[in-house]
């Protein structure tokens, strides 16, 4: 309801709201905190050779040539292994073979504004920028509470936004979407040390709109996500500072969009 009152005081063109449900399957995750630490692989030893819930809602308004868009990405991805040799991350070295609760959390807002280079009824292209506020918790907890380690990271992250979108006169449509930055020196990856931090966020959409159910159309969407950033930050009692953190992600979702408003 707000949007929609936003959009009829701006004399918006139109309102999109994009809901999307499906699964997260990691292809490779690695992740590393101190010069002595374990390079710890996710997939392999981490337990992440499974496929996780996705869920991601965005909303859009389109005022003349410009597109201003909100999205909330949760991610918080949950194991619990026992391996076959020690982890160390920082100071703490967790023993082989005893229960580890793992929790990736790398959840993201974003804000981000694009201007419409080409905007035709049937094929629109979008340049743009945008703000990527991340909230990372990544944790390792022993299951019987004698050990304990998280790390956690809350900072900004500029990116640049590419999108394309071609309409057919039947309410078919493909869509593809790009957001991503490679930051090699500090402030423009939002930290204040220098850390090479980078980020991929690609998708590829195809939907129908559908015609009983107007405004409503649906799609199914195939998304690349991935980044991750390594180098030395400031050192404590607990750690030398050094992380390294990598990951590649694919998901496939289906989507819901109500666009109301549009022709």
């Amino acid at each position: 309801m707000l949007w929609w009152m936003l959009a009829n005081v701006a004399g918006a063109q139109t309102v999109t709201l994009d809901a999307e449900l499906g699964f997260l399957a990691p292809l490779a995750h690695r992740v590393q905190f101190g010069h002595q630490g374990t390079d710890l692989d996710y997939v392999k030893e981490g337990g992440q050779d499974n496929l996780f819930p996705l869920f991601r809602p965005t909303a859009a308004l389109r005022w003349r040539r410009q597109t201003f868009t909100a999205l909330w990405q949760p991610l918080d991805l949950r194991t619990t292994v026992a391996l076959d040799h020690p982890l160390r991350v920082d100071s703490v070295t967790f023993p082989a073979e005893r229960p580890i609760d793992l929790r990736y959390g790398f959840s993201f807002w974003r804000l981000s504004w694009g201007d419409r280079v080409v905007d035709r009824h049937d094929l629109t292209v979008t340049l743009g920028l945008g703000l990527q506020i991340r909230n990372a918790t990544i944790g390792f907890v022993a299951v019987d509470g004698s050990q304990a380690r998280t790390n956690r990271d809350i900072g900004p992250v500029p990116l640049l936004e590419f999108e394309l979108r071609k309409r057919y006169d039947d309410g078919g449509f493909w869509e593809a979407e790009v957001d991503g930055f490679y930051a090699p020196i500090k402030y423009l990856n939002g930290r204040d040390v220098d850390v090479v931090g980078a980020i991929a966020d690609i998708q590829l959409r195809a939907g129908l709109r559908l015609k009983d159910l107007e405004p409503a159309s649906g799609w199914v969407g195939l998304r690349y996500l991935g980044g991750g950033s390594s180098g030395t930050g400031p050192a404590d009692a607990d750690s030398d500072g050094y992380t390294e953190n990598w990951l590649h992600f694919l998901t496939l979702t289906l989507g819901l969009r109500l666009e109301p408003g549009r022709d």
